[in-house]
């Protein structure tokens, strides 16, 4: 996710909103003059292999970017981060409470189904159904539909969430409290279509690419586990007809340099990251290769904070305090990264922090109070800390934990750490179960807007894997919530970023940028997405 401008809904005159009635659709625009390469096909590193690429049953960026190619929402973004019309050619509210949508009558189904208000309904109602699992079934509490807390409790059924069918192509969502925000919410994974009828026909088989049904700009030809996904175009989507790439493949390359040889070897369009360490060469010999943009996206390790020793704030504190953010930001990573000393980027809008105190002093200062809270919590070199840093399968991410581990044994002496590292798909199981010491961790913005980040640390959020449960943070974040002033949410998101300071049940590390490889030949790359939502339906290849 990227930094850039996000289009607020637009209240006009007499209270009513119309939020796409002046806003473009984003399609594929090709430049005059721009020659088009006989073959559109497109192949893009992609990380890791998808856990899912069910909308309700992933979590992760790697199935995002999937997801984002075979389904549309009511909302998508532009190569700027706008939002623009999707399924929804229109919507409007009066409130910020209640919002009518108005579905395109030519949107349909791969399988030439209409699209209609009813799928939404049973989307919505499915994402959260305790029956259904979802690990983001917590985004529609937060939006504030009415009685999603209840349905995800086991309090109330699912028939009872605010979302209901007005006709065919009208869909009406009700919320408790006013959120000036929720069409930008609206462009979330979790609440991008399913059908209903292949659901139930196939079950969980339905993301079988025989049996697979989509509605976006693309359709599931086929899936190699741990080696390729094929997507080609959906000859049934409504804007078919503005689609330059025919196939778009994806490759699960949780290697770096791997990734890097293929792209230099012209087996790849797209990387998904590039080598820390080979940065500054690829800068020097391939600058029109390299692009390096800004990324609503935070990176922190996170404590468990509901067993020994974790739970013990010192403790946190101590290994949080002593890792030099300006080392890893400046000499390990070295792209534009950030310094953090906030869950929150500071590129989010209208967020306005107040740096913490530890965050204004020398990190020999750090260091010398980190020794201190850690001998007080009990921790000499008779007694050392031991405990294992669980990260996930990926060569930047081990270098962070091996310079991170490195820092802790020199300043702390006291500290003895076992590295364990995970494919992608156990170490989101491990981090859910609460199996896990430390954990490396990111987060990216769903919307720009701090509660996209803040929320995450409230008791009730079920990706809150730290286990992070204060009283005095849910209150704060409640009121921010429910708050339809902006200047006032300002305030209670500065004060909720005390408190995570405070308390430190995480430690932030870095504000990302995101660096990659991208082919001077794909057009339409999007420089300015703080999401960094790239949509291949947007993209083109240029002929050589």
């Amino acid at each position: 996710m990227r930094k850039n401008k996000i289009t607020q809904v637009i209240l006009l005159g007499a209270g009513l909103a119309f939020g796409a009635a002046s806003l473009s659709v984003s399609a594929a625009e090709v430049p005059a003059g721009v020659k088009l390469a006989e073959k559109q096909e497109l192949v893009k590193g992609n990380g890791a292999e998808v856990a899912s690429i069910d909308p309700q049953k992933t979590e992760g960026v790697p199935e995002s970017n999937v997801i984002r190619d075979l389904f549309e929402g009511l909302v998508n973004q532009d190569a700027d981060g706008n939002v623009v019309p999707g399924v929804a050619e229109s919507w409007e509210t009066q409130d910020n409470k209640t919002f009518i949508f108005h579905l395109r009558k030519d949107a349909k189904w791969s399988n030439g189904d209409p699209v209609t208000a009813d799928d939404f309904v049973f989307t919505f109602q499915r994402a959260v159904d305790p029956a259904t699992a979802s690990p983001y079934a917590w985004y529609l509490e937060m939006t504030t539909m009415k009685n999603a807390a209840q349905i995800i409790s086991g309090k109330a059924d699912k028939s009872t969430l605010g979302v209901k069918a007005i006709d065919a192509n009208t869909l009406e969502v009700s919320l408790e409290s006013a959120v000036p925000y929720f069409v930008k919410m609206m462009g979330h994974t979790t609440v991008k279509p399913v059908n209903k009828k292949v659901l139930e026909k196939w079950g969980d088989q339905w993301t079988k690419p025989e049996h697979f049904v989509s509605n976006g700009a693309y359709v599931l030809d086929s899936w190699v586990l741990n080696e390729r996904m094929v997507l080609v175009r959906n000859k049934n989507y409504w804007d078919n007809d503005s689609t330059v790439i025919n196939q778009v493949t994806y490759l699960p390359i949780e290697s770096q340099n791997a990734e890097m040889n293929r792209f230099l070897a012209g087996e790849l369009d797209m990387t998904d990251e590039l080598p820390n360490e080979q940065f500054k060469r690829l800068q020097k010999e391939h600058p029109e290769d390299v692009k390096v943009v800004g990324n609503l996206c935070s990176y922190y390790y996170g404590f468990n904070n509901s067993k020994p020793p974790f739970d013990d704030a010192r403790v946190r504190q101590a290994l949080s305090y002593t890792i030099d953010r300006d080392v890893m930001t400046r000499i390990l990573l070295g792209q534009g990264q950030k310094p953090a000393y906030f869950l929150t980027p500071e590129i989010t809008a209208d967020f306005h922090p107040t740096m913490p105190e530890y965050g204004t002093w020398t990190q020999k200062q750090r260091n010398e109070k980190a020794k201190q809270l850690l001998e007080e919590a009990g921790y000499n070199k008779s007694n050392p800390l031991k405990f294992k840093l669980l990260y996930n399968t990926d060569d930047n991410h081990k270098k962070n934990a091996v310079a991170i581990a490195s820092m802790w044994k020199k300043s702390l002496g006291a500290v003895d750490v076992t590295l364990e590292n995970q494919e992608w798909k156990t170490y989101l199981d491990t981090r859910r179960q609460g199996n896990f010491d430390v954990t490396r961790a990111g987060w990216c913005g769903d919307y720009n807007e701090a509660s996209a980040f803040l929320s995450l640390m409230q008791s009730n959020n079920s990706s809150n894997d730290p286990r992070y449960h204060s009283k005095e943070y849910d209150a704060v974040m409640e009121k921010a919530l429910n708050s339809t002033s902006g200047e006032e949410r300002a305030d209670l998101y500065a004060e909720a970023e005390k408190l995570l300071a405070r308390d430190m049940p995480i430690a932030p590390i870095f504000q990302y940028v995101k660096a990659r490889l991208v082919s001077p030949l794909v057009g339409g790359f999007p420089m300015n997405n703080a999401e960094d939502k790239i949509y291949t339906k947007d993209l083109y290849k240029i002929a050589k």
